[in-house]
């Protein structure tokens, strides 16, 4: 019986000493250059100075990705003309499996491919759907694990859109 305490205990142990990064609000976000689903590449945060941005990490096979990307859809609309850019940042799967699923969904805002899963790693990203906020400058303002709300999502951008 001891044994088995001493190696849980070990176990934990362990998985708290683990590589995955742990972002703080505040710092800055991880940058990543990655293939854009209507082609070439993106380079953020370069490309997307001075905008407010949310990094939405999904993939095809998530339960909860499909219904709260299309929800996402009206708080884009509404708040891209403000300075709101969403990165829907695809998780190890090829160009035709997202581009399938995006297509069925009817969203407008940019898909991105982690085709290796790097970019998520760098994140810290355990599970999906998991959406990073970043403001204006680069910087981390929130992080929601799971599935959320498109009133959650507005009210976190509309904060980050009233600061300079």
């Amino acid at each position: 019986m001891k044994t088995v305490i001493t190696l849980i205990l070990a176990l934990l142990l362990a998985a708290c000493s683990s590589d995955t990064p742990q972002l703080a609000n505040g710092s800055p976000a991880p940058g990543f250059t990655v293939p854009r689903l209507e082609g070439g590449t993106a380079t953020f945060p370069t490309d997307f100075r001075g905008k407010v941005v949310a990094i939405r990490f999904w993939a095809d096979w998530c339960p909860f990705c499909k219904d709260e990307m299309m929800a996402l859809e009206p708080v884009y609309q509404r708040l891209r003309g403000e300075g709101l850019h969403i990165l829907a940042v695809n998780v190890r799967q090829d160009a035709e499996t997202a581009g399938k699923f995006v297509a069925k969904l009817g969203i407008s805002y940019e898909t991105l491919l982690d085709v290796s899963g790097e970019v998520a790693r760098s994140y810290g990203v355990q599970g999906l759907p998991t959406t990073f906020f970043v403001d204006r400058s680069g910087r981390l303002h929130a992080r929601i694990l799971g599935e959320s709300t498109p009133e959650v999502t507005e009210r976190l951008v509309r904060e980050m859109l009233a600061k300079p």
